[in-house]
């Protein structure tokens, strides 16, 4: 690591500590030139594909976004932070497993049903009324319908 002082490229690491969220870690590094200790950290650089939507916008992937449509879903649901983290954890590895550049938000859209539908059938039911944008009650009890088979 170049040191940012005196622009020498040998420093020694002098303390490792995880961050308290355990997606960095932090580094105390010293130059072995000029003396000076400095902070780094580590972080892994994750790619998430370019997420097309309908109207062939492509636009960047925003967890945000999910954590807000999946929050909104479960609004007054039995369901804790932490399973929704967990979900979002395995809707982000799908995307990231699928090795494309690019997805459909049509896509997402599935994926965030499955784990709905495994989380809460009401937040999956409540998600899907507007993700497919029913019109009519019919709609509604041929999704009621599927969970009573």
């Amino acid at each position: 690591m170049k040191c940012p002082f005196c622009g020498h490229v040998e420093t020694q690491v002098m303390e490792t500590r995880m961050s308290e969220e355990g997606d960095s870690i932090r580094r105390r590094r010293s130059c072995s030139h000029c003396e000076k200790r400095f902070t780094t950290y580590e972080r892994p650089d994750v790619s998430y594909p370019a997420v097309v939507k309908k109207d062939g916008r492509r636009i960047e992937y925003d967890r945000r976004k999910l954590q807000a449509s999946l929050s909104l879903a479960l609004r007054k649901r039995p369901v804790s932070t932490e399973q929704v983290d967990l979900a979002i954890e395995r809707i982000e590895d799908k995307l990231l497993t699928l090795g494309q550049r690019e997805v459909a938000s049509n896509r997402i859209g599935e994926l965030v049903m499955r784990e709905l539908k495994k989380l809460d059938k009401v937040a999956y039911v409540r998600f899907a009324s507007v993700y497919r944008s029913f019109e009519d009650v019919d709609e509604f009890k041929t999704l009621v319908d599927e969970f009573r088979r």
